[in-house]
C-alpha cells in the first residue's frame, strides 16, 4: 500500500500548478508519471537509492528531473516528499 503524506501531496500540488500556468498538458504528463513511477514501488520496494545523510530512500525519476523520498515499513510505503532535483532535500 502507498500512503502519500500531506507534504509530499502538497509538494506535488504545487508542482503541478507550477507547470500548468505554462504549460497545462506537461503538468498532467509530469504529475502521471510520478505516480507511475511510485506505482512501481509497490512491485519494487527496494528500487530507490539510500544516502546516509537522508532517512528512507530516494526514487529518481530523470526524465521529469524529480525525487521522490520515501521508507518502506513491511508492505507500507510511504511517500514523504516529491522535490525537483535542483531543490535542497531536507536532512
Amino acid at each position: 500500500m502507498i500512503l502519500w503524506e500531506e507534504e509530499s501531496l502538497n509538494d506535488r500540488e504545487k508542482i503541478f500548478e507550477f507547470l500548468y500556468d505554462f504549460n497545462p498538458a506537461v503538468a498532467d504528463k509530469t504529475d502521471k508519471v510520478i505516480e507511475d513511477k511510485v506505482d512501481n514501488l509497490l512491485r519494487h520496494p527496494l528500487m530507490g537509492v539510500q544516502r546516509d545523510d537522508i532517512k528512507g530512500r530516494l526514487l529518481i525519476i530523470p526524465e521529469i528531473s524529480m525525487i521522490v523520498s520515501y521508507s518502506v515499513d513491511g508492505s507500507v510505503i510511504r511517500i514523504m516528499r516529491v522535490l525537483h532535483q535542483k531543490q535542497k532535500f531536507p536532512a
